[in-house]
């Protein structure tokens, strides 16, 4: 679960990561009064969980409290949208924080490295930019620290990471503070990113969290009710907002054939036979073991929801799930939509021959194989 930015700076403060001042508003009123006490001069943010906020008119300077309150009051309520979010989302409330001095823009953050099975906490002196940008264009730029899961982090290992990062001396102790900081918030919070980008480094030589991220591990949200009243807007994109609060498995891609299949590894492997066929996968949508019809018709009104979606391909392996219920599930939600894009269905297992009957007559298409089903649907979305 992401956090919005003032979330995400409070969660900081708490572990004593210097943050700048600021409140968030709902109203153009509130936003007044927190630029006033901040002297007029501050920055508005909208609070959205989305990329591009700048590029998208959602971040603004003022040396005045009713500029402020006036940019304010015509952000809530508005839908940015950007390039990496191109459906938009609507702002609800804002960040009015006060202005940073900026001398130096740093970047750090902490998260897990599947691969090496530890945290690795990540620096780099090319901050305010975009990782993968820095990543790809100076790899060399970035100084991955990995945390000894039994002993944590030496002091004079963070002290060489910086070093190695060509942090500026007068900057490195506080950076070092800041590193130690971040992994025990990381690990204290339930946390499977924390990031600071920038990490300012002011004329006056103090290392501030300029902006912040911070994403929760979903599945300690049960220890975290304080992010509860904002669990539904977590997702970038509308689709999987609504897929969380229905409970659903389900991540948004740029492609347009729907997929819906039991288990990750099923899912996964109806992605790679579609693209292997020549199609873009729309999306990544597990129903669950056990799916009843009911739920089987909830994962089929979402994927339609897509309006890029072109095709869509059911592959079921029945164990724990019954076939005919989810050849239920599938009429049911067919009686109920008007659906004008080319359906495949592919059945295995537990209760397939049923399954088939339910099936037959039919507008949806049936298929052997999951190779079978992916090529017949990118056939028929793409004739």
């Amino acid at each position: 679960m992401k956090l919005h930015e003032y979330q995400s700076k409070e969660l900081l403060e708490r572990f004593s990561v210097p943050v700048p001042r600021g409140q968030v508003a709902t109203d153009a009123a509130t936003a007044r009064k927190i630029a006033e006490e901040l002297g007029g001069k501050c920055v508005v943010k909208a609070q959205v969980l989305m990329g591009g906020r700048g590029k998208a008119g959602g971040v603004k300077l003022f040396d005045n409290a009713d500029a402020a309150a006036q940019f304010a009051g015509e952000l809530i309520g508005k839908r940015l949208v950007s390039i990496q979010n191109p459906q938009g989302m609507v702002v609800e409330k804002v960040l009015v924080g006060e202005l940073v001095d900026i001398a130096e823009e740093y970047y750090l953050s902490v998260l897990l490295d599947r691969a090496e099975q530890r945290l690795v906490v990540m620096i780099s002196k090319e901050g305010g930019m975009d990782i993968e940008e820095v990543a790809h264009t100076k790899p060399g730029a970035i100084v991955r620290l990995h945390v000894d899961p039994a002993w944590g982090l030496a002091d004079y290992e963070v002290r060489d990471a910086v070093a190695s990062a060509n942090i500026p001396g007068p900057a490195r102790r506080q950076m070092v503070t800041m590193i130690k900081a971040l992994v025990k918030a990381y690990l204290e919070s339930d946390a499977d990113l924390v990031e600071i980008n920038p990490v300012a480094w002011t004329p006056d030589g103090k290392l501030i969290a300029a902006d912040a991220k911070v994403s929760i591990d979903d599945n300690a949200l049960y220890r975290r009710s304080e992010y509860e009243a904002t669990k539904d807007d977590s997702a970038e994109d509308p689709l999987e907002a609504e897929a969380a609060r229905r409970g659903i498995a389900y991540v948004k891609l740029d492609g347009d054939i729907g997929i819906i299949g039991n288990g990750a590894g099923l899912v996964m492997c109806s992605m790679d036979e579609v693209k292997a066929a020549g199609g873009r996968p729309a999306n990544f949508l597990d129903v669950g073991g056990g799916a009843q019809a009911e739920r089987v018709k909830s994962c089929v009104e979402l994927v339609l929801q897509d309006k890029a979606v072109k095709g869509l391909l059911i592959n079921i392996f029945g164990g724990i799930t019954r076939g005919d219920e989810v050849a239920k599930g599938i009429l049911e939600a067919f009686s109920t939509l008007d659906v004008n894009i080319p359906v495949v269905a592919r059945v295995e297992g537990t209760a397939a021959e049923e399954a088939l009957a339910l099936l037959e007559g039919t507008k949806i298409v049936g298929a052997s194989t999951m190779q079978d089903a992916a090529a017949k649907v990118v056939s028929l979305a793409y004739a």
